[in-house]
């Protein structure tokens, strides 16, 4: 009769030999004497360049329509900058007073659904379609440059009153749509480099709507009268569509106070419709006509960041110069998992165990040294594809969509943190499972394949914000570059690049997985027999 004795797991009883230090120091000189996984690192960095900067090679054939280089606000970002504009320098300090009577826009045949029919006047071959972003009020603007810095309070088609500058900030006032029934009395102040944005019901009580600091304001900027209109988003067969419209807005009465010029009014247009209305603002025009004391505006365009759809058409983000570090991923996980898988199948790990001087230290070793290698291999890789990316697409007639220092930065290292990350969560998979090919199927199955579905566009909207939102595909929300704005009217999806997760806020779920799956491992190692 055989009896079967219950075994204790493997214990080293010597003492160890030297710190944390020194077993760092042994997983590291580990890590760079097998050739395989230096070669696959290495491999690693050369697919992530390789395969961002074939995102370049493409020439654009100009047409026409052929996208140019778009604005840069004042904060680094791509910009709208268009809008109709009847203007005076203003020296020094001053105020403007207005009255808006009415808001009305017109759409292109087929257009306009979305915003649903507003007041406005469907001229020959158009449709009422006043765009719910379309704006009428008055604006205080550095320069007539594109991009330059500006304050403005106005009306606008659905979202009431509003003070806006500098194109990504903006204060909601009273709500309410305009009419001659109940106009809106606009004032906008300048103090040196504080404008002051005030609506009042009858012109005896103001409210302040909101300030800006405008920092380096030009002594004499130029201020004035504007309005512009985004497309108009509509429901269609496939999703979102956008339908160009115009907007036209009427000012009963205009008032000056200060350091004003005293010439005539000037008109123009700031920029062109920036893609966000095309051939049909071409073909209506746009412009002002005095009436009275006041005037009548026509415009198209918009005054706000760049996020995306039509504004976007033919322009290149940070993330498509990326693509590369989904290959780059799998091959560090691949490198990841080996690093503990390997001593297993090979019986090594019992030696490993030995020499070191705690179970748990062994794995922390582990993990920083693949997780520095993939950081360091993450980080090198896109500081050089993503400047080098963006040259080249524009010499080839891709411009890029500019975003802030600070984001392009992020993108940066976060590419860095999320393959250092994922390794980490494939040494611990490969710790529980023991097995190099389950462990790399878990990774990809869980952080590549829910990415993949989601910005495929093959499943319900829903679905795919819920994958980006519980898996570790979340983690991918750090390389996003483009941010969503309430104010700018778009498809914010993950199948155009929108994560549901602020950027930080899905790296933390990545890294809960990798803390769970290495907390898991960690535990299971101290108490499994080697």
């Amino acid at each position: 009769m055989t009896t079967t004795l219950d075994r204790a797991p493997h214990r080293s009883t010597r003492p160890a030999r030297g710190g944390f230090g020194r077993l760092l120091h042994a997983e590291w000189t580990k890590f760079r004497t097998v050739r395989a996984w230096v070669l696959t690192t290495i491999g690693s960095a050369l697919v992530i360049c390789l395969v961002g900067l074939l995102a370049t090679a493409a020439v654009h054939e100009r047409g026409g329509d052929a996208p140019g280089a778009l604005p840069v606000g004042p904060g680094g970002e791509a910009v709208n900058d268009s809008f109709t504009f009847v203007h005076q320098p203003l020296t020094g300090d001053g105020t403007l007073t207005v009255s808006v009577s009415s808001l009305t826009g017109e759409g292109e045949d087929g257009g306009g659904g979305g915003a649903g029919p507003k007041g406005g006047k469907g001229g020959k071959g158009g449709k009422s379609a006043l765009a719910p972003w379309a704006k009428a009020g008055i604006i205080v603007k550095d320069s007539l440059e594109q991009g330059s810095s500006y304050a403005s309070v106005m009306v606008t088609g659905a979202h009431g009153v509003r003070m806006q500058y500098d194109f990504t900030h903006d204060t909601a006032g009273p709500p309410g749509e305009v009419s001659p029934e109940s106009p809106r009395l606009l004032r906008l102040k300048r103090s040196g480099d504080v404008i002051t944005g005030y609506h009042s019901p009858d012109g005896d009580h103001w409210t302040e709507v909101g300030t800006a600091r405008l920092p380096g304001l030009s002594r004499t900027p130029q201020v004035g009268l504007f309005v512009t209109s985004p497309s108009v988003a509509e429901p269609t067969g496939t999703g979102t569509g956008f339908s160009p419209a115009v907007a036209t807005g009427t000012f009963d009465t205009v008032s000056l106070e200060g350091g004003w010029s005293g010439g005539p009014w000037l008109t123009g247009q700031v920029g062109r419709d920036a893609g966000t209305s095309g051939s049909y603002t071409r073909s209506t025009g746009s412009g002002a006509v005095a009436s009275g004391g006041g005037f009548t505006l026509t415009g198209a365009g918009d005054i706000a960041p760049v996020v995306g759809g039509p504004a976007a058409s033919g322009v290149r983000t940070v993330e498509n110069f990326l693509v590369g570090a989904f290959a780059g991923l799998i091959m560090l996980v691949v490198v990841a998992t080996s690093c503990i898988t390997a001593e297993y199948r090979r019986g090594l790990i019992a030696v490993t165990l030995a020499a070191g001087p705690g179970r748990s230290r062994v794995l922390v070793a582990k993990a920083l040294v693949t997780g520095s290698v993939a950081f360091a291999v993450g980080l090198a890789s896109a500081a050089v594809v993503v400047p080098f990316g963006g040259s080249r697409s524009a010499a080839n007639g891709f411009p890029m969509l500019t975003v802030p220092p600070a984001t392009e930065l992020r993108v940066v290292v976060g590419t860095g943190l999320l393959l250092a990350t994922a390794s980490v969560l494939a040494l611990a998979l490969g710790t529980v499972l023991r097995r190099s090919a389950v462990a790399i199927t878990a990774v990809v199955a869980g952080m590549v394949l829910p990415y993949l579905l989601a910005t495929a566009a093959v499943l319900p909207e829903g679905a795919s914000d819920w994958l980006l939102k519980v898996t570790p595909a979340a983690g991918f929300a750090l390389l996003q570059s483009v941010e969503r704005y309430d104010q700018v009217v778009s498809v914010y999806s993950p199948a155009t690049g929108y994560h549901p997760l602020a950027p930080w806020e899905g790296f933390a779920v990545l890294c809960a997985y990798a803390a769970l799956a290495f907390g898991a491992a960690a535990v299971l190692l101290r108490r499994r027999d080697a």
